[in-house]
């Protein structure tokens, strides 16, 4: 199922290549290598866990119109950051489909709860007496 999204989102994916920073000296001036890579979430048909899950993983990189942007701009020739591009898409896919494990609750007891407190108590009087004398304390 996964492998099937993935080649859909690489059939839609739009690359436009520009002109960026990074490696290449003076190269990099004159080709243009960064690629930006873009593909529409909605157009993919992401089940809702995943398209929800997609926004938490894709951060900043997924546009209000609801576009996935990914750049990339290591290397100094277009095919390796085209390829670098679509790897990276491919591992944002495959992480919003895993599902996160669930965090177990911790439990302290009464002991560890009373240590910890005590532990709180003296690292605030440390640092408590680092700071100015006041009027009070002359």
């Amino acid at each position: 199922m996964i492998d099937e999204i993935i080649a859909r989102a690489h059939s839609l994916a739009e690359e436009r290549f520009v002109a960026g920073s990074g490696p290449g000296g003076q190269n990099a001036n004159k080709v243009a290598t960064e690629v930006q890579l873009r593909v529409n979430a909605y157009k993919l048909r992401l089940s809702p866990f995943a398209f929800r899950r997609l926004g938490e993983v894709a951060g900043n990189r997924l546009t209000d119109s609801g576009d996935i942007l990914i750049v990339a701009r290591e290397h100094r020739t277009q095919e390796a950051n085209r390829g670098l591009a679509r790897e990276k898409l491919e591992d944002l896919l495959r992480e919003a489909h895993r599902r996160p494990k669930k965090r177990a609750k911790t439990r302290l007891n009464r002991v560890g709860k009373t240590k910890r407190l005590k532990a709180k108590k003296a690292r605030g009087d440390v640092k408590a007496k680092r700071s100015k004398p006041t009027r009070s304390d002359w």
